[in-house]
Formats: C-alpha cells, structure tokens, sequence
C-alpha cells in the first residue's frame, strides 16, 4: 500500500469513528432523555449533533471522491 493510500484510508477511518462518535450520542439522547440536565433542549442538542455527522459525511465523500483509488 502506497503512502498516500495509507494515509487516506486512516483519515477515512478516523472519519467514520466520528460519525459513528456522534451518533451514538444521538442514540443515548432518544433512548435516555432522563438525566441529561446539560441538554434541557433534545431537540436542539440532537439537530446539533446531525449537523456535526453531515460535516463529517461531507468531508468523507470528499476525500472518497477526490484522493480514493479505488
């Protein structure tokens, strides 16, 4: 495996833990709604967590699309 295709593929992984990262946090939101004094507002808390994920997704489609050789 080439450098450059090494260092894609781990800032592809790296990327796809975030999201992962992110909704999980989602995930604990919709099923433990209780105790979370931080994050009176879900709705707002969950919508911020989405915009994170799709700045995530967009920066991996990137990297996909212009530097995958695949």
């Amino acid at each position: 495996m080439s450098r450059k295709n090494s260092i894609v593929n781990r800032l592809d992984n790296l990327l796809q833990a975030k999201i992962h990262c992110h909704l999980m946090n989602i995930e604990v939101l919709l099923e433990n709604n209780v105790g979370v004094a931080e994050h009176p507002d879900i709705m707002s808390t969950i919508e911020s967590e989405l915009e994170i994920v799709a700045g995530f997704e967009d920066k991996r489609s990137c990297l996909l699309k212009y530097f995958s050789e695949d």
